[in-house]
């Protein structure tokens, strides 16, 4: 059951100085059924008026001190007690007195002695009047009550309405037009809406009436005076309001998140009195609030967008470049081997053919290791591209480090002996096996041992060493040469690093070749180390691997020997390259093992001369003008009568997509310019001797 809306019973005063009087309406009037307050004077029924209410006041006219009518005065001179009923009560009352009292407020005058019934029935006349009021005013309240929490929701549900919307999207523009969409025209007749970006602001407006938004240009198209004011809003970060000739207003809200100042809106009035009750300023100060939060949330998004946008870009743009630098070397080393081979292949003719002669020999052994030098330059360029893009594929099998130690001595032995310099190799008497690929971990080494030479004066000492120790295979290579300074140690294995080079450049190189090394080393699950004491103190450089315990049975034997380059001659060999050099130098080479060799220079006459010259082998060069190696080779494979049983691709590309292109076309072998013609003999001898077989072979 509800509560009632006010107390059923009411106070009622009753002043007389006499006890008797007072006990008198004391018993008059408790047939009513209400509070009965009594006071003895009017100081007492002052005070009593002060501490409660009271639904009227029975006031004797005749007391001492302050009497009835001065006690009246000072009633009705307070607030709370102006319009509290007063119904004097006297012996005998004259035509003034009573005009006095009415005057004062009394509302009524009665006799004294009373009547019971008729002061009964005046004082219960108030005391309903009272009760009534208390009551109109009770409802009047809970309606208030429930009028301001019905706004105190639809606040709260529009906010929350507010939230959703402005949070829904993280596109900037997005928002903002909601927000104009939530103001216009609940709280303004026309708003505009403004934030600062790093390239610039973003403007919009909305006005009553007209459908959707407009992008502004700038808030310059505003007048001067708004402009004003919306710039010193964003400065100092607080509402402005300002009037707008003839009849208008504005009010300028600046969106701040936290201490910042994002932008600013702009209410616009019609009207000159702005509708803003304290709660409709509340509501839309918290909406700002709220709206500033979410722009700022977009405004960091559209940042990290932008950022995304930039760093993909970049990586588009790198990617280009690698793509670029990818195209260039392949070019670079296919144009640089052209020509290679043919010195190459020039050189191994005089050596079969020129006269023993001192002087010729000493030229093409000159010729021979530059000739070498340049083509492992070019080799590191490439290797260091392909390593650095992933794209190293490893022939991993059981390896023993032994002969993975004498290949790379081998390797380097050129440069050792023009340079005088004594090594010295500590090995194992037991083998030590690794699992990798071969020709890599002896590119590893002969990298370090031409490092080695390279940094060492002429006659220097340089010691190799291997060992097993706790599962890890070391390898170790130490010279007494320059030495690498401090600041230069950490940076060794780095792309292009380099120590301080006199002007002749006499060490060489590019700078790639230790960065080979640790990228080789790492996809071995290896590491590498390097200590030096610094200049002129020499360097130790340390490689360890990963041993393995068990050798697969028939892994461990040695390789077969290669056949001898001195039978399988008598064949027709048709030799097809661009570079006449390239091409006649080869064939002089194959003339010398006895075979019968043509020459052409593009695919198209090798496909028309294969028709009438059945060759039973076919070197190719893959970079030929109009038809390439690779549609040469499966034309050649097509041919009905009787196709080259053994192709061999001879070019100056040598990436791993280029050898698996040169595989799906039909080669046998795939040689990388400049490559010795006695490797093209050797691929020859081993068909002859096994007609039948089809492997794929490649050479660097």
């Amino acid at each position: 059951m509800a509560a009632p809306l006010v107390d059923d019973k009411v106070n009622i005063l009753v002043v007389d100085d006499l006890p008797d009087k007072r006990l008198a309406f004391r018993v008059v009037l408790e047939e009513l059924g209400q509070n009965l307050v009594m006071a003895s004077s009017g100081a007492d029924a002052l005070r009593e008026l002060l501490a409660r209410e009271f639904a009227v006041i029975l006031l004797d006219v005749n007391m001492p001190d302050i009497d009835g009518i001065e006690t009246a005065e000072l009633i009705r001179q307070h607030s709370k007690t102006r319009h509290t009923p007063i119904i004097f009560v006297t012996a005998y009352a004259d035509e003034m007195q009573t005009a006095r009292g009415y005057a004062l407020g009394a509302v009524d005058y009665i006799l004294s002695p009373v009547v019971p019934e008729i002061l009964r029935s005046k004082v219960r006349v108030f005391v309903e009047l009272y009760r009534a009021q208390r009551q109109a005013q009770a409802l009047a309240k809970a309606e208030a009550g429930r009028t301001a929490a019905e706004e105190a929701t639809r606040r709260s549900e529009f906010l929350a309405f507010a939230s959703r919307e402005l949070g829904a999207s993280l596109e900037l523009e997005e928002g903002m037009q909601r927000l104009l969409e939530m103001v216009v025209p609940g709280l303004a007749d026309e708003a505009v809406l403004s934030i600062r970006m790093e390239d610039g602001d973003i403007s919009l407006s909305r006005s009553a009436g007209a459908r959707g938004v407009r992008v502004m240009q700038s808030l310059q198209e505003l007048p001067a005076a708004l402009v004003r004011a919306a710039d010193e809003a964003r400065a100092r970060g607080y509402d402005m309001e300002l009037s707008l000739p003839p009849s208008g207003a504005a009010r300028i809200v600046p969106l701040k998140a936290g201490e910042r100042v994002l932008g600013v809106l702009l209410l616009l009035h019609a009207r000159q009195s702005m509708p803003y009750s304290s709660p409709d300023q509340a509501t839309l100060d918290e909406l700002c609030s709220r709206a500033a939060i979410a722009f700022d949330n977009a405004r960091l998004y559209w940042t990290l967008k932008r950022e995304m946008a930039r760093t993909k870009e970049a990586e588009e743009k790198l990617q280009q470049a690698n793509r670029r630098k990818d195209e260039f070397l392949a070019m670079l080393s296919h144009e640089l081997r052209n020509p290679l081979a043919p010195i190459r292949n020039a050189a191994e003719v005089m050596r079969r053919i020129a006269p023993a002669d001192p002087g010729i020999s000493w030229a093409r052994e000159v010729v021979e290791r530059q000739v070498t030098h340049l083509a492992q330059l070019v080799d590191d360029l490439l290797d260091v591209s392909r390593i650095t893009q992933g794209k190293i594929t490893l022939k991993k099998e059981p390896v023993e480090l032994g002969k993975v130690i004498q290949h790379s001595v081998e390797t380097a032995r050129t440069l050792l002996d023009s340079k005088k310099h004594n090594l010295f190799l500590n090995l194992p008497s037991t083998p030590i096996w690794v699992h990798g690929d071969f020709a890599r971990l002896a590119q590893v080494v002969g990298n370090l041992l031409n490092n080695g030479a390279k940094y060492t004066a002429d006659g220097g000492v340089i010691e190799l060493s291997a060992a097993a120790d706790r599962g890890e295979a070391v390898i170790t290579v130490r010279d007494n040469g320059i030495g690498i300074d401090g600041t230069l140690l950490p940076h060794v294995f780095e792309l292009f690093t380099q120590g301080e080079r006199s002007l002749d450049r006499s060490q060489g190189g590019l700078g790639v070749g230790l960065t080979v090394v640790q990228r080789l080393v790492e996809l071995h699950q290896g590491r590498v180390e390097v200590r030096s004491e610094g200049i002129g103190k020499g360097a130790v450089f340390r490689i360890v691997l990963p041993c393995i315990s068990e050798v697969p049975q028939g892994q461990a034997e040695a390789k077969k020997a290669e056949p001898s380059v001195g039978s399988g001659g008598g064949k027709r060999v048709l030799v097809v390259d661009d570079n006449i050099d390239a091409a006649e130098s080869v064939a002089v080479y194959l003339r010398l093992e006895g075979h019968e060799v043509r020459t052409v220079g593009d695919g198209a006459q090798a496909v028309a001369i294969a028709q009438v010259f059945a060759p039973h082998v076919a070197v190719v060069d893959i970079g030929l003008p109009g038809m390439n190696g690779y549609e040469v080779a499966r034309r050649l494979r097509q041919q009905g009568a009787q196709p080259p049983a053994l192709l061999i691709a001879l070019t100056g590309y040598g990436q791993k997509e280029d050898r698996v292109r040169s595989q799906e076309a039909g080669f046998h072998h795939h040689f990388v310019k400049p490559a010795d013609p006695r490797t093209i003999q050797s691929a020859i001898v081993r068909w002859a001797g096994e007609p039948d077989a089809a492997v794929q072979s490649s050479s660097a």
